[in-house]
């Protein structure tokens, strides 16, 4: 069964019946006419439900020709789950668990929460990935990077495992949100894996990272970190990553 799939059958609704909004449903499907699609959307807006968020979070499953259009209509369907308000943040949730792109989801969190509540939100999302091998991570990889932008005294404990990540690219976006946290603490466990990493994109990112901030480095991590360095940094004499002389 694939995503499209589940949606169709969660169309009546988590109550087992039908729901004004589930009569829109099938018209919420690549196959249908655009101008079938665009009344449906604009009929689902109106009614400003939970069940209609379910039903409009549908058109995010998929892409249509011309491009132009088919932003049309995602803009049309996010704003018509913003008009829920907060009826829409459980739908919203329940997409995100089992969406394969959280843009959208991210997008209408954002919008509908404050910034605390709003990162509170992306950890819970992250907090069901782990480090190990998925076919598929880029939920993950889009949740370390929205993370980036954003401050907050949870990041740290959330993001801090993904340092260890058998995916590159998901070591890499952790060790930049914890350096945008402006948090000296965490200059140890970077140090570990400026030490180990076999990427030289990560110890890159995270050597600069620490010179950037003047962290010094533990002295039980030194001479670990000292030896993953890139060409032209060094430790000086308190620790710190700096420019070779």
């Amino acid at each position: 069964m694939g995503l499209f799939d589940l949606f169709k059958a969660g169309d009546k609704g988590s109550r087992g019946k039908a729901t004004p909004a589930s009569k829109w449903a099938d018209r919420i499907d690549k196959r249908a006419q655009n101008y079938d699609r665009q009344e449906a959307i604009g009929a689902l807006a109106k009614l400003a439900t939970a069940d209609a968020v379910e039903v409009l979070l549908r058109r995010f499953t998929f892409h249509i020709d011309p491009s132009i259009t088919d932003q049309e209509e995602k803009d049309s369907a996010f704003r018509g789950i913003l008009r829920a308000g907060p009826e829409a943040l459980e739908p919203v949730r329940a997409f995100a668990e089992r969406a394969e792109s959280l843009a959208w989801p991210m997008k209408i969190a954002h919008e509908l929460l404050d910034e605390e509540a709003y990162v509170e939100e992306l950890l819970k999302w992250l907090s069901r990935w782990d480090t190990e091998y998925a076919k598929f991570s880029d939920p993950k990889l889009q949740l370390l990077v929205a993370l980036e932008d954003h401050k907050h005294p949870a990041i740290r404990a959330a993001v801090e495992p993904f340092l260890e990540d058998v995916n590159e690219p998901a070591r890499f976006h952790a060790a930049s949100t914890l350096l945008a946290q402006d948090d000296p603490e965490v200059a140890g466990p970077l140090a570990r894996v400026l030490a180990d990493d076999e990427s030289v994109r990560v110890r890159t990112r995270i050597a600069e990272g620490l010179a950037a901030r003047a962290w010094p480095i533990p002295a039980a991590e030194r001479e670990g970190a000292r030896g993953g360095l890139p060409p032209g940094l060094t430790l000086d004499g308190s620790g710190r990553v700096a420019k070779r002389e």
